[in-house]
């Protein structure tokens, strides 16, 4: 995946301009998705223009309309959306310079590495020209599992980033390695990210 750098433009005048603050954050069906809304609220707080794609089962754990709220725009759930001027996946793919996939499961990840393109968000990350960063949320067994371990590493290897998990307190009650990066966590790397390209945009002027 090409990094920030690769997606600074060139503007009218011919000088380099800064990646716009957007992200796009993809939801998947993990318990870890009822932290959805904290993380829009956060990144629109720190002035990304955020729009969420969710998926089937995410909505199981967090709610359309709440996000919609605090992001000031529906979540698209459609490819073939109508308010959006081609499908969903082309339109978004270059929207914005990052996709942020929090929580992304087992079997999500198994998706990305095997190039699945079954439902939008794994279309949308087919066809994104940014940076794609996914953290995984799961049972501590299945983030152990070799075939899980092995899917990682796959999509590791097509560029996309891995933000933990953590160890810590899961969904089960027991104590392992699986839960989701905080959300905390993710808007200080989210911040970092930009600091870090607009230092290199500076020095490239």
């Amino acid at each position: 995946m090409p990094s920030l750098t690769a997606r600074i433009s060139l503007n009218k005048a011919g000088n380099k301009s800064f990646p716009p603050r957007r992200i796009v954050l993809g939801v998947t069906g993990s318990i870890a998705a009822y932290k959805a809304p904290e993380i829009v609220r956060g990144l629109v707080k720190m002035g990304f223009e955020t729009r969420c794609v969710l998926t089937p089962k995410a909505k199981e754990f967090t709610t359309s309309l709440t996000l919609a709220t605090l992001s000031h725009y529906p979540p698209v759930e459609n490819e073939n959306e109508s308010r959006l001027w081609e499908m969903a996946h082309l339109s978004l793919a270059s929207w914005a310079p990052v996709l942020l996939i929090a929580p992304a499961t087992a079997d999500f990840i198994a998706k990305l590495a095997a190039g699945f393109g079954d439902n939008l968000l794994l279309a949308l990350a087919l066809a994104f020209k940014g940076k794609i960063i996914v953290c995984p949320a799961m049972d501590g067994g299945m983030w152990e599992h070799p075939a899980t371990k092995r899917n990682v590493e796959t999509i590791r290897q097509f560029g996309y980033e891995i933000w933990g998990p953590e160890t810590g307190e899961l969904a089960s009650g027991k104590i392992g390695s699986g839960r989701m990066v905080e959300p905390q966590t993710m808007f200080e790397r989210i911040k970092s990210l930009w600091s870090v390209e607009k230092i290199r945009t500076r020095k490239a002027r």
